[in-house]
């Protein structure tokens, strides 16, 4: 019986096996290294609250009323620069800085809000 060595010869044999173990080694190589990720982008800047609106009627005077009766908003000295509302009436949309409004509860007639405008 003749063996594979015989049939291939010394030389052959050789380059079977040399075949062989490029072949091995080529199904054994390491992955490359996956590409570094990318830098990240730096996070948003933080949204800053908007600047207060200026004080321009008074309003912060007034706050302590919030949750009072609106029977205690104070009678005006100028009346065409204070008004007193319901949350739910309706008033005019015209913007006066200096105008202090005062708005209360229909339903309990307590103020909810003290503002300007």
């Amino acid at each position: 019986m003749e063996t594979a060595g015989a049939r291939l010869g010394e030389t052959g044999m050789r380059r079977s096996i040399l075949a062989a173990f490029l072949v091995l080694g080529a199904c054994s190589t390491p992955a490359p290294d996956p590409a570094p990720a990318p830098p990240s982008a730096p996070p948003p800047p933080v949204a800053s609250a908007p600047p207060p609106e200026p004080d321009t009627c008074g309003a912060k005077a007034h706050q302590h009323l919030v949750g009072r009766p609106r029977s205690e908003v104070p009678v005006p000295v100028r009346p065409e620069l204070q008004r007193v509302a319901c949350t739910t009436c309706p008033v005019t949309m015209d913007f006066n800085e200096n105008r202090l409004n005062f708005f209360f509860d229909a339903a309990t007639g307590l103020i909810r809000e003290v503002r300007c405008g």
